[in-house]
């Protein structure tokens, strides 16, 4: 399969069967776009320029890149787990509007999780990892610094029972920013493998949404705790995740205004929400394009003057990359990635958490659910029919199966909007890796 599209000035080919990609002038675009769309126009195409377009078509064939085969790489899912995403606290001291997990509570009562807990989930997962060697734990709430001491302590306890294992433990936590003390960004530093913190962009976008529990903005609270994490964090991991919704489809301003504040790592995620003010829909798309055309614009304008970022979905690797039986293997939640409360608890993945109809068991009493296991570990980009025929399918792995479940009912079915939203950006993304091939030359 290949996709032909059109960046600005620019046209490109994109085949799925050898991720190359390639830059063709209009008429060559125009008449492989006719080839599976007949009302694209051709006349314009004179018999010398069809001839060494129907030449150069087939050395790219001869050479494997155009009209590739498609992988056949199969799954590779273990029962090995390797992460567990831990809800150190259902609680939050924020209230933001779009908040997936009902502001922290889950649907359920506010508590955090006991160090007890918090070692059976470190045992559980040792217990259940198999032969892997690294083990990731991600520290999740609500807002987890509101159990900082369990966190602690977990992280000392999972490096001593690691050790004891010969195994190793990569850390990471999410975090709202307004409790980033002297103490917690010394321990961030010298633990986690990865934080990400919260900033939705600008003061007004960011309060209008991101409030603390007294109904005021968070905004002049967070932004210079985060700023200072940042300067001390060196060359350590770390991302600025924003979100947006339908009061601010200008987002491409909010992913600049974080990075001039000295923020070069950078995601900025559409809003996943019924909530009717907020929601993202349809009849945004056409703005949004555009909205990720203008950042992508500015992102290599950046680049080109050597104040470049690191923007997520602007990141490609069409030559290396996961391999493809990961890619086809979609998202490990459920079988291989497991979530779990403060309580114990234990869901494919924190957008399940809560949800009775898929609690799989407890770190006290291990998986109870086997039939839920076995649906996410059987699900994977060859089961969502509507990626069949998608160019995107070997980069986005068939979406989230969370998102697909609430909006669709059905972990299999793709939710239109994200995919949409996601062809958009690789486009942009795909646009990016050949104009910066170009300034690296």
């Amino acid at each position: 399969m290949i996709h032909v599209f059109t960046y600005q000035d620019k046209n490109y080919i994109f085949d799925t069967g050898s991720s190359a990609l390639h830059e063709c002038d209009p008429a060559t675009a125009a008449y492989l776009k006719s080839l599976s769309d007949k009302e694209v126009d051709v006349t314009h195409i004179t018999d010398a320029q069809m001839k060494e377009i129907l030449s150069d078509v087939q050395a790219l064939k001869d050479q494997g890149l155009l009209y590739g085969e498609e992988t056949k790489a199969r799954p590779v899912k273990s029962n090995e787990v390797k992460a567990l995403c831990l809800h150190v606290c259902h609680d939050c001291n924020f209230r933001c509007r779009y908040c997936f997990a009902d502001e922290g509570a889950y649907h359920s009562v506010r508590e955090s999780m006991s160090l007890e807990t918090a070692k059976k989930a470190i045992d559980f997962l040792l217990e259940n990892s198999g032969k892997r060697k690294v083990l990731e734990v991600d520290f999740f709430g609500g807002e987890p610094l509101m159990n900082f001491e369990v966190v602690k302590q977990t992280v000392a306890y999972a490096r001593a029972r690691g050790a004891e294992c010969g195994k190793k433990f990569l850390f990471t936590t999410t975090t709202n920013g307004l409790l980033l003390t002297d103490e917690v960004i010394e321990f961030f530093n010298a633990e986690m493998e990865n934080v990400v913190l919260s900033l939705d962009g600008r003061k007004e976008v960011h309060d209008a949404v991101r409030k603390s529990t007294n109904g005021k903005g968070t905004f002049d609270a967070v932004l210079p705790k985060i700023q200072k994490f940042i300067s001390l964090r060196g060359d350590k991991s770390y991302y600025v995740r924003g979100t947006f919704t339908a009061k601010n489809l200008d987002f491409s301003k909010d992913v600049l205004f974080i990075a001039d504040q000295g923020m070069d790592s950078i995601s900025m995620e559409p809003v996943v929400t019924e909530l009717e003010d907020l929601q993202l829909k349809e009849e945004h798309l056409p703005q949004l394009n555009a909205e990720y055309e203008k950042l992508c614009d500015e992102y290599l304008k950046r680049y080109a003057e050597g104040k470049g970022f690191n923007f997520f979905h602007f990141n490609i690797d069409l030559e290396g990359g996961p391999c493809l039986s990961k890619r086809v293997s979609a998202c490990g939640a459920g079988n291989e990635y497991f979530s779990v409360t403060p309580n114990g608890d234990i869901y494919p993945c924190h957008q399940f958490a809560g949800d009775k109809n898929f609690k799989m068991g407890s770190v006290y009493t291990s998986i109870e659910r086997q039939d839920i296991r076995e649906k996410f570990k059987n699900s994977c980009l060859f089961t969502r029919e509507k990626c069949n025929d998608c160019f995107a399918k070997f980069i986005c792995s068939g979406g989230c199966s969370a998102n697909n479940y609430h909006f669709n009912g059905d972990i299999e079915k793709p939710y239109e909007m994200t995919c949409e939203m996601m062809k958009k950006r690789i486009e942009c993304a795909m646009h990016a890796l050949a104009v910066k091939k170009t300034l690296q030359k």
